[in-house]
């Protein structure tokens, strides 16, 4: 599975980074990015999937 980052939808709230800082970053003006390609760990699945139901713009996908 991978995270995926809507850049047009996304807004800057920063939920994705604060819940997943392993798989997600902000640049410099607050927008989430990915951290590197994306990849999602086993053990990072859950905080995959909680980024993706509290990202308030729906911004944020994940792709088997």
């Amino acid at each position: 599975m991978r995270v995926v980052i809507d850049s047009e939808k996304c807004q800057g709230h920063g939920r994705c980074f604060a819940l997943a800082p392993e798989l997600f970053e902000s640049d410099d003006l607050g927008q989430g990015l990915v951290i590197g390609d994306g990849q999602v760990a086993p053990g990072q699945a859950q905080a995959a999937h909680l980024a993706e139901q509290n990202c308030p713009e729906y911004a944020i996908s994940l792709v088997e």
